[in-house]
């Protein structure tokens, strides 16, 4: 692990290449595919001043961008057409791609990467942008 992730005490963040992690535990996850992804980490961006918490793109295929959210928060909300829950719970369970925050983790990379322990997107702020760009 980097010096870094080690300051925050991000066990959860490979040291090198990425990894699977499991939807549920340290964290849940919101994807939404293509220019509409990137679109809302803009807002984001612009809403929190730079800060919204991590957020992983993907530069491949679908172009997934991943908002990463407290565990269980994006269950029993209705999220608008576009957005793709990723959480754990009896009958399912989904996997986030997770990239180290330094060398080659092509197709990934930190578009925000994580700034501390238990500091993920908000979930309602996510909400409420994805329900504004998402129509």
């Amino acid at each position: 692990m980097d010096t870094q992730s080690r300051e925050v005490n991000l066990d959860w963040i490979p040291a090198s290449g990425f990894q699977l992690r499991k939807a549920g535990v340290q964290f849940d996850a919101a994807r939404v595919d293509g220019d509409d992804g990137r679109r809302l980490a803009d807002l984001l961006e612009t809403m929190t001043g730079g800060d919204p918490g991590p957020v992983v793109i993907e530069d491949y295929a679908r172009r997934s961008v991943y908002f990463l959210l407290p565990a269980g928060s994006t269950s029993h909300r209705p999220w608008p057409p576009g957005v793709t829950r990723l959480n754990s719970g009896p009958s399912h369970v989904s996997y986030v791609p997770v990239p180290a925050l330094r060398g080659r983790t092509w197709p990934l990379s930190w578009r925000f990467p994580p700034s501390g322990p238990g500091r993920f997107v908000h979930p309602l702020l996510l909400l409420n942008a994805a329900a504004l760009l998402l129509k």
